[in-house]
């Protein structure tokens, strides 16, 4: 028999994640049945959507989440022992699948890239900036993209694919640190919007005439600053507001409508499963643009099962550089 441990939410959040929100779990597996695997984490995500996802759980129940897994046991032709695949298991280092929604490590992959990146650059993050970046807000050459939370798992894909297409691209990040890590990585300007004097100021030196893409990762009174300087026909690509997902008092107002209505502004939020049929498309030329070195990646990883809450609040205070990975 098979014990599986699994983080669990023990108290639902208000304000940022403690300790006290968690409990992990042992609970003894059960025989496979005809067609299913056993499978064994080595990789594990935590994501921010965690945050605002988690309100939809009960107390009680194992946290969300994806895992880079291994079939230790088979009763499923398609996944025979050893069978390296991304799966849906959440925070559990043991589960038992029918293999229905499980996806086999691409063929392709290069021996050279570590199978974590699985949950990140060709992941969920990295398929997300792919999407939000080239069909919602449709950047094109010449163009200039702003994106926050520059340096996590999404924005610092999100700045590399708009510097591939011929952006310019203006990045903010949280530390120092951080910056110096988008200068390297070809991004136009980067600044700490924690140091600067005013955002507002910043915005303008670094794009007088305007922004034509915003990526916001952010929310909140950062974009307020960010929207009423965009150009006409700015895209926003809203992919999430991590600015307010801790936040215990009310949500600031948006933006002014007379920005968006006079600058003729398109504001559209959206999930990546969206273009689920075009997944493997997006994979496959982002895991040329790693190959050839045009997309370069970041892991923050944290070693032990035993430390995903701690991993999981360390994310949210923004303590990562690039994506935030536990080892099992």
């Amino acid at each position: 028999m098979v014990r599986a441990k699994s983080w669990t939410l023990k108290k639902h959040f208000e304000g940022n994640p403690t300790n006290s929100n968690f409990e992990m779990k042992t609970v003894e597996l059960p025989p496979l049945k005809n067609g299913e695997v056993l499978l064994e984490a080595l990789f594990l995500t935590v994501d921010p959507y965690m945050r605002l996802a988690a309100k939809r759980l009960k107390e009680g129940d194992t946290l969300m989440g994806q895992q880079v897994a291994r079939v230790v046991e088979s009763k499923n032709s398609a996944f025979p022992t050893g069978t390296v695949v991304l799966a849906s298991s959440g925070w559990t280092s043991h589960s038992i699948s029918d293999g229905k929604e499980l996806e086999k490590m691409p063929e392709a992959w290069p021996s050279t890239l570590p199978l974590s990146l699985m949950l990140g650059t060709l992941g969920m993050p990295g398929l997300t900036a792919y999407f939000g970046l080239l069909d919602i807000c449709s950047a094109k050459s010449g163009e200039t993209v702003l994106v926050n939370a520059a340096a996590g798992a999404v924005g610092s894909v999100v700045g590399q694919i708009a510097k591939i297409k011929g952006c310019k691209v203006v990045g903010a990040a949280g530390s120092d640190d951080k910056v110096a890590y988008l200068k390297k990585l070809g991004f136009d300007v980067a600044f700490n919007y924690k140091t600067i004097k005013s955002l507002e100021e910043t915005l303008k030196k670094a794009s007088p005439d305007g922004y034509d893409c915003y990526f916001d990762n952010v929310g909140g009174e950062f974009s307020n600053i960010v929207i009423p300087q965009m150009k006409k026909f700015g895209r926003i690509a809203i992919c999430g507001a991590i600015s307010t997902y801790n936040s215990t008092r009310p949500i600031p107002p948006g933006p002014s409508p007379e920005v968006i209505i006079y600058q003729e502004l398109r504001m559209e939020g959206f999930l990546v499963s969206r273009w689920k049929n075009d997944h493997q498309k997006a994979l496959n030329e982002l895991m040329k643009w790693v190959s050839e070195g045009k997309i370069q990646y970041q892991e923050y990883v944290t070693e032990g099962f035993e430390n995903m809450p701690a991993a999981f609040m360390g994310m949210l205070k923004g303590d990562n550089l690039g994506k935030t990975i536990v080892k099992a």
